[in-house]
This record gives structure tokens, sequence and C-alpha cells, in this order.
């Protein structure tokens, strides 16, 4: 893979004299008490401002403020006007526009379009405090506020809408955020490296037009070819062909096709033994370097969903920072270029960059007013970044890749320290190690080669891949470690866990059960069927079925009474109603109620967000005739499928019947405990005039929230907390 300069290798800039700010200020008064006249950067965000590495504005505001820059935040800005954008000055280099920690669409609305009353982003957890498209509206006002001031957007709400996407709040196919907001560059991905280039080029006087050589950057330029590059069609490049000249650049190995060429090349014998290892890559072409594939255009993808599926497999087949081309799709008269992705952070560079002196504390501004988020996080230590599950519904693969980046063992326990001397309320137990997921610390491919070239959507799906190094004995010493420092009574592991990796190590799965499970374990199956695991990209549930025994083992062996509380998602692409009930008779019989449970929500980019759009499976080659997939679609059909996980609840029954019914199910309607639900309809329950008699089993129901051991719930504290890595 291409190396990159050191993230802080670069020359400080003058301002660096100033030296630290205890918190990155928020309005001129904090600016004169520093002896700021100006800042060189202003940071605009949809969320309130935390002195944390968790929240992005904090993590990319303090490691430009260690490169010298002087930066101010703008947090949750009135957005009706320009007044608000202009309350720190003019900034001398450029605004940075961000959403915040999530998507402004995701955070302000639920998977139903229902506006959320609450944000865990906001003091006070008060809604409303950030517009809908956010960084458009922001990036916007900062036009009106000061003209001609570079503008650069970031963080997921424009990684995720970097090129023509589906929006599932207005039903159609919206441009590059890049083009409606009018912003100069847009940062995708993790943006350290990015933003740390854009701001030491433009402060050595280049003009922001010129900066289109940064990988991880897009920007929007003339219709028309670059000259000295060569272009390729992506509609000639999703088919597989023989690996013989010409080169095609998106021509694949499988297994079978490598050990033919190794068969034929005694260097290929001599490197990767037979049976060792699965090679699915890219023959790179000869000038890689100067070739970018062209997209269908957004004139096309809009109207045509079957084009729009094949563009997005294309986009994600484009996402290994070691083989990826450049990208262009034409937007009108003008093209939104789309450079490779960035080079990920080596452990080095992310011990510096969470070693920065962060308050870890909210800005003084909000008092001692509370931001849920923060909350979720204020103990917990993010170890890792990226994830290589490629999990279709999961925007986290999309942001942050597929490589894991991973902090040294030394920086994760200077934070666990740290957070026990300094933080303020710690009583002991650190609430989370983890990231993205809790358990792929230091897990990468065996051999950087096929690494570079690799081009799987999972590193895990179908299967484990045999050159992925699954050992986790570095995370079994870190988690002895944090949990053996004075001060630390426990160390609770929080983070999404991926038991498919995690029942290759036993010696792992002992570690976690009996030191860091708080009585209850959230897994993610999300489903019990082979249908939609298989658009998901997860695992089959007997792997679930093996690490509960596994999980059951080492409790009954520590001696404690845990249980695990899987989750579940209703109506994703590729689900069947009777998939919905299988999955309700699997609940019922493991003793299974959901409290809370999670319809599909398309976020912009997924791979499964093409699958609701268009209907087609975008895990293989896309046609027009063939692949399709069912998709439910319609407030019916998703309100059954959440009826399904919930069919224990009576204001379900009436819908459950009549969908039963039409199933030819209805051997599943009784009394009895082969069925799913009750013939009987409780008083003020459900439909009207149904069940006027109400039994004493039916008045027992009523009032029995809880009667297993056993629940499954999906608090919406959750989901902070996996948002909280999105940057």
């Amino acid at each position: 893979m291409q190396a990159a300069p050191d993230l802080f290798s670069y020359r400080k800039f003058w301002a660096h004299r100033f030296g630290v700010a205890p918190e990155l200020p928020m309005s001129r008064e904090e600016m004169d008490a520093l002896g700021w006249d100006s800042c060189d950067i202003i940071i605009v965000t949809g969320d309130a401002y935390v002195d944390h590495p968790s929240f992005g504005m904090a993590l990319i505001g303090r490691l430009l403020e260690s490169h010298g820059f002087r930066v101010g935040i703008i947090s949750q800005p009135d957005w009706t006007s320009a007044e608000d954008f202009q309350k720190l000055g003019r900034p001398n280099l450029f605004f940075g526009v961000t959403g915040g920690n999530m998507d402004s669409m995701v955070n302000r609305y639920t998977s139903d379009r229902k506006i959320r009353s609450n944000d865990a982003y906001t003091a006070g957890g008060e809604g409303g405090k950030r517009p809908d498209h956010s960084v458009v509206v922001y990036s916007q006002r900062c036009r009106e506020a000061f003209k001609g001031v570079p503008v650069v957007i970031g963080g997921i709400e424009a990684s995720l809408r970097r090129i023509a996407h589906y929006d599932y709040w207005s039903e159609k196919v919206r441009h590059s955020v890049l083009m409606d907001s009018k912003a100069d560059l847009l940062v995708y991905g993790n943006g350290e490296r990015q933003v740390v280039e854009i701001a030491h080029r433009l402060a050595d006087g280049e003009s922001v037009k010129d900066l289109i050589d940064i990988r991880g950057t897009a920007y929007m330029t003339k219709h028309g070819r670059r000259e000295g590059w060569w272009e390729k069609d992506s509609t000639s490049v999703d088919t597989p062909g023989k690996l013989n000249p010409p080169i095609d650049p998106y021509q694949m190995q499988t297994e079978a096709s490598c050990a033919e060429e190794k068969a034929r090349t005694e260097q290929d014998k001599a490197e990767k033994p037979a049976g060792n290892v699965i090679k699915i890559h890219r023959v790179s072409p000869r000038n890689a370097d100067k070739t970018v594939i062209r997209l269908p255009a957004y004139n096309q993808v809009k109207n045509d969903p079957v084009t729009y599926a094949h563009t997005s497999r294309i986009l994600h087949l484009e996402t290994n920072p070691g083989n990826a081309l450049a990208l262009v799709q034409q937007h009108g008269e003008r093209d939104v270029w789309l450079n490779p992705p960035p080079i990920p952070l080596t452990t080095k560079e992310m011990d510096a960059v969470f070693d920065l002196p962060y308050s870890r504390v909210p800005h003084t501004t909000y008092g001692k007013m509370n931001i849920p988020a923060y909350e979720m996080i204020r103990f917990s230590v993010n170890i890792m970044r990226g994830c290589f599950g490629g999990c279709t519904f999961c925007s986290i693969t999309e942001h942050e890749g597929r490589i894991i980046q991973s902090r040294s063992e030394d920086s994760i326990i200077r934070e666990v320290e740290a957070i026990r001397d300094t933080t303020p309320g710690f009583t002991g137990v650190i609430s989370d190690l983890g990231g993205p997921t809790a358990n792929m610390y230091r897990l990468a491919c065996n051999d950087p080669e096929i690494e570079a070239s690799c081009r799987r959507l999972s590193c895990v799906y179908p299967g484990v891949c045999k050159n992925l190094n699954t050992d986790h004995t570095p995370l079994i010493n870190l988690y002895k470690r944090a949990r053996s420092l004075p001060g630390i009574k426990k160390v609770l592991i929080a983070s999404g866990l991926r038991y498919d990796l995690a029942v290759l190590s036993p010696e792992y799965v002992k570690e976690l059960v009996t030191h860091h499970v708080g009585g209850y374990l959230k897994i993610a199956p999300e489903h019990t069927e082979d249908g939609p695991l298989s658009q998901m990209m997860k695992p089959g549930i007997g792997t679930y079925d093996k690490f509960k025994q596994m999980f059951d083992k080492y409790s009954k062996e520590a001696g404690k009474e845990q249980y695990l509380i899987p989750y579940f998602i209703a109506a994703h692409p590729g689900t069947t109603d009777e998939d919905m009930m299988n999955l309700a008779l699997w609940l019922k019989r493991n003793g299974f109620r959901a409290d809370q449970v999670q319809a599909y929500l398309p976020s912009p980019m997924s791979a499964a967000a093409a699958m609701y759009h268009s209907g087609k499976d975008t895990l293989h080659k896309v046609r027009r005739k063939g692949g399709d997939i069912t998709v439910p679609k319609g407030l019916k059909v998703r309100r059954l499928h959440k009826a399904f996980l919930r069919y224990h609840d009576p204001e379900n029954w009436p819908m459950l019947r009549e969908a039963l019914k039409k199933m030819g199910r209805a051997d599943l309607i009784g009394n009895g405990k082969k069925h799913l639900i009750p013939t009987w309809q409780p008083a003020g329950t459900g439909e009207r005039g149904e069940g006027a008699r109400v039994s004493r089993k039916a008045k027992s129901v009523q009032g029995n929230t809880r009667p297993f051991k056993t629940q499954h719930t999906r608090p919406g504290k959750t989901k902070v907390k996996a948002a909280r890595r999105r940057r």
C-alpha cells in the first residue's frame, strides 16, 4: 500500500506560539482571552461541543491546534440567518463544516419518518437544534457570512453523500452533497490526513482550487476528460473476464483461478503455498495512478434504480486504499471527482491523535446541562477504528474503511488512567473498551500484498477469510492489564461483538464472560433466516448458537447468572413475511420478548439502501433481468414485520392474526404453547369490538411485562454509542 507522510511531520504554523487552549473558543470573548485576533480555521458543527476524542469536532480541532493553527468552534448555530456564522469573525484559511457525529436526517427522524423528540448530541437532549441536511444549510450560510472563504465539508453526513445517493426521507436520488452545498472540497472517511494537508497547503498560499490531488477528498470540476488520465466506463467494469491482456482493471481472481495461475508461476508457488491463501483481487492497470472510473451520471441514476444499484456496487468495490481507483460522476455541466480513499493511520499516529490535550468534558458554556451522548461515552475508551465486517445496512465500513487501525496498549492504558484521575463522577467502572466493534483490535490480513489488492466486501462473510489473522491475544492482554489497574473496579465491554470471530478464540470468550459482562451482553444476530442474513452479509444463526453455548459455559464456570440480549432488524431488504414469522417463532421458543424493536432504515450510500431502492441484489453483478430480491416497503408491511418481533404485545395480535391467515398459517393462532398468538383479545387492546371476554390469562399477560429471565431490548442509547465512532 502507498505510504503517506507522517501525520505530525509538518512544520508547525506560526500561530503555535499561542500555546494550547483550555478549550477551543466558541466566542470572541474567549478568543480575546487567548490573545487571538482571528481564527485560522472555524469548525461549524451540528453537535454540542464536547472536548473529547469521540466527538469529531474536538478531535479534528485539537489535531489542527497541534499543528499550530488557531481553531474556533461554532456549535449548533441558528441557521435561519448568517449572523451566528459571523460571531468568530472571518477565518484566515477555511470553514470546516460537519453535520456532527450522525447524519442529520438519521439523527432527527425515525425509520418511520417521524420526528424524534430528542437529540442525544444536544445539551439537555433538546430536539430541533440542527436543520435537515445540515451540511448543505451550514455551508450556504458560511458563504453568506464571508464571501470568498473556502468551505470544506466533512464528517459522516458528507462522507456518505459524496456521490448521487438515495435519500430515504424524500424517496428520491439526490445530487452529491458537494454540489448542493457548493463547498470547495469534501473530505470523506476519517479526515485527519486530509484536513492537515488542506490547512498547511492553504497556509502556504495555495488556492483551494488547486487542491485536487489529496486522497480522501472530492471536488467539482468542469465536465469532460481530464488531460493525462485514462477514463474507464463503469458499465464495462463489472464484468468477469479472462486474466489475459488487454488488462481490465476490474478482473477478479477466485480461489480456482488463483490455483491455475500458481501452477503456471514458480514465484507464486514459492510465495503462496497451496491451501494457505484465497486471492480475490484486481489486476491493476499499468497506469493505475492515472486511471479514473466514469460512473453513470446523475441524470442516469436518478430515474433508473437498476443503474443506481450498479453505481452503488462499483463505489463499494472502490474502497480499498491499496487498489482503489479515482471515480468521477457527471452532475449537469460539472463532474464530481473522487480521489482514492485516505491511507489509514499507523498505530503511532493513532496514539498521537488520542493523546492530544482534550479536556474530556463539555464546553463550559453548557454549565451543568446534560448532554446524553457525552454521558454515554465519558467513561469509555476508543481502542480502534474501522470494520471489515461489511454489514450491508451499516455505514461504519463505508466511512471508516475495512482496514483496522489500532492504538497501542500503552496509549489506551494512559487514557484509562486519565479517566480515573481526572473525569468527574468516575466510580471505578470503565463502561467500554471498544470501537465500531468490540473485538477487531489488531486484527488484519496476514499478507500485506493480498490486503492491498483485495476486493472482498467482507473479511468474515460468507465465512472468515483464510488470510485473516483472528488472534485475540493482544485484546485479551489489554483487558487483563486494564482491569488490574489500581482504582479500576470493573471494565465492561459495550461495543458490538462479532461473535463469529469470538468463537474462534475460546480464551477471549472466557476472559470476556468472566470479567467484562455486567449481567447482560448485547450481540446482534439481526435475523435467524438465511434470506435476509445473506443480504445483510451476516453469519447464520448457528454461529449465534455456538457462541451462546460458550457464553453459558463460561458464565457457569464463573458462578455468574448472565444473559445474552440479541438484537434483530425488521423489514430489511431480502426479508419476507415468512422470514419474520419464523423469527417470531424462534423468539418465542427461546423466551425472548422485545421491548423495543428496530425497523431497517436505508442510510445514504449503504449497500442495503441500494437494494431497498432498486430491489436488486447488489452483492453480485447487477443485471436488468434477474437478481431481484424482496423489499418490504410501505408502512403496512413495515409495521407487520415489527409486529412479528413484538408477537407478545396484544396491540399487535389483530394485525398478526390477519397476516397469518393470509399466509395459510392459521395453525399458529391458538391458546397453546405451540401457537404464536392467542385467539382471544384483551379488552381495550387492538381492534375495537374484538374479544370482549377478558380471561384471567389475558389479565395476567397485560400486567406481565417481563415474564422471562432473558429479555431483548434495543435502547436508543445504543445507537449513540455506535455513532460516536463516526466522524
